[in-house]
Formats: structure tokens, sequence, C-alpha cells
């Protein structure tokens, strides 16, 4: 049975107000998504700067002077720090993180603690009978330093205590507005994550680096340094830092890609919203027509039937 004129209208303002919602949304997404992408050029000089001033230090230094620089033996004890986002309509932000740490947590053989970073992540992987040992919600929402101080604490103190023997870090790399990479990284011991700060380099048209980058250790140069009061306070004051500014970039990134694809799924849903407005519109004309034609017609057969 064909729908009426009314019915079809009525779907059709319905529609139209979700294109109009929809649009707002892919709006304020891309204003996110362009401040994030914005945090993550403006912090990396900092990061660059952390790196090279921790890594010129190793080559003149032990590294064994300091927990965080020296690789433990065998890994028997994990502790992962996963990014999702806090809300929905994201497209497949969530799900291809969470695909990605799956994966990960089948493939490892060791006992693995997770800290939850995003109410989604949380959720999920309380179903699964994961072991969260801490968990936080809305540090993506204006990111500042001091909001990831508390992870970046939780993970010095339980890896210097020797709770855990490694550290890993699991977030979306944001490479363009289209493209956004889940990726796990060591963190601890300190190892730089190649896949922070890329956004830079896939702007100017560089190939984006992945894996992670060691500590260059070996003696260069002539170079002398004076530690005061010693070469371990120094390292006690920086390596905490550095693991702040790679975590802090991790959020930002986790940030800019949550936003983008947050944005690419409203542009998508107001596309298709377009998309059946015309259907109806079709639909609609096809209905309206087909009444007038009706009315005529019995208009023609009243009029013969009286003549």
């Amino acid at each position: 049975m064909a729908e009426s004129p009314r019915t079809i209208r009525r779907r059709i303002k319905s529609v139209t107000n979700t294109r109009k919602i929809t649009k707002a949304m892919e709006l304020v997404s891309a204003s996110k998504m362009r401040r994030a992408v914005a945090s993550v050029l403006a912090t990396r000089p900092y990061a660059e700067a952390a790196w090279r001033a921790v890594s010129e230090i190793a080559k003149v230094t032990d590294p064994t002077l300091h927990p965080l620089l020296s690789a433990k033996g065998d890994t028997k004890r994990v502790l992962l720090i996963i990014f999702t986002s806090d809300r929905s309509l994201c497209g497949g932000y969530n799900a291809q993180i969470l695909r990605t740490v799956a994966e990960y947590l089948r493939n490892q053989g060791n006992e693995v603690d997770i800290i939850a970073i995003g109410k989604k992540g949380q959720a999920t992987l309380a179903r699964s009978k994961r072991n969260i040992v801490a968990a936080f919600e809305g540090l993506a929402n204006n990111a500042r330093v001091t909001d990831i101080r508390t992870v970046a604490d939780m993970s010095v103190g339980d890896f210097t205590a020797g709770k855990y023997d490694s550290v890993q870090i699991a977030f979306t790399d944001y490479r363009s507005a289209l493209i956004q990479k889940p990726v796990i990284r060591q963190l601890l011991p300190i190892m730089r994550i190649g896949e922070l700060g890329s956004v830079d380099e896939a702007r100017e048209g560089k190939p984006p680096r992945s894996g992670g980058q060691d500590l260059e250790t070996t003696p260069g140069g002539a170079t002398e340094y004076l530690f005061e009061p010693s070469p371990r306070a120094v390292l006690d004051q920086m390596l905490p830092r550095l693991v702040e500014a790679q975590i802090y970039q991790a959020l930002l990134e986790s940030a800019a890609s949550e936003h983008s694809a947050r944005m690419m799924a409203m542009r998508s849903a107001s596309d298709a919203a377009s998309d059946m407005i015309d259907d109806l519109t079709l639909t609609y004309n096809q209905a309206r027509q087909a009444g007038i034609t009706r009315e005529i017609a019995e208009i023609s057969s009243g009029k013969a039937a009286l003549e």
C-alpha cells in the first residue's frame, strides 16, 4: 500500500531535522580537530628537545644508572595504557583501537594490567573481564599536561618498584583527516615512540615513522658534561618528564583522531540524509501526481456519467 503524501512530508521533515543535527556536529568536530592538531604541532618541539637532551646524557652515562633506562630480563607482568573516547558517534575509531588491543592481548602470554583512558574502552574491557587497575574520563577535552600526570606517576612508580617489567601504550596515531592508525608501542623502559609527532611529517610529504627508537648510548665526540649534584639526580628529574611528554603526545594524537573520525562519520550521515531526502521528495512528487491524476479521472468519470 502506497504511503500518503502527508506521511511522506512528515518523514522528509524528520530527516531534514536530523541532517541539521549531523551537520552541526560535523562543524563542531572539525573545529575541535583543528585545535587538537594545532596542539600536537605546538608540543612537538618540546618533546623533541626533551628527547635530544636525554639522548645526549645517555651517551656519556651508564644506562643502568636509572631504572627507567635499563631493560629488565624476562617480561612477566605488563602495564598497558589504552586511549579511547568518552562518547560514541565517531565511526570506527574505538572499534579499531580495541580490535588492535584484543589481538595484542590474545598474543600476549604475560599477565597484563590495564589503565583505561576513556569510557568506551573501559566498558568494553570490563565486559571482557580484563584487569583494569585505573580508569580516567574526560582527559581528551582541552587536554593539559597536568591531566595525565597521575597516569605518568602510576606508570613510573609501578615500573621502578618492580611491579611491572614493561609499560606499553595503545593509542590512535593521527595521520590525516581520513587516516588514523591504531598502534601499540613500548613506553618503559624508555623508548621513543616513532608515531608521535608524525602529523607535521605528513603535511610536509615525508613518510611517517613507525616502530620505536632506543636511546643512543654510543659515546660521541669529546663533549664533557658536569652533573650537579649527580647523573642519577639529573635523570630523576628529566626522565619522568620525558614519560609525561610521550603520554601527553599520545593523548593529543588520540584526541585529534577521535574528532576527525567523528567529523567524517557526521559528514557521511549528512550525505546519507541528503540522499534520503531526495528519494523521499521524488516519492512525494509521485504520490502527489498520482493523487492529482486520480482526482482528474474521477471528475472525468462523473462528467461522463451525467452525460
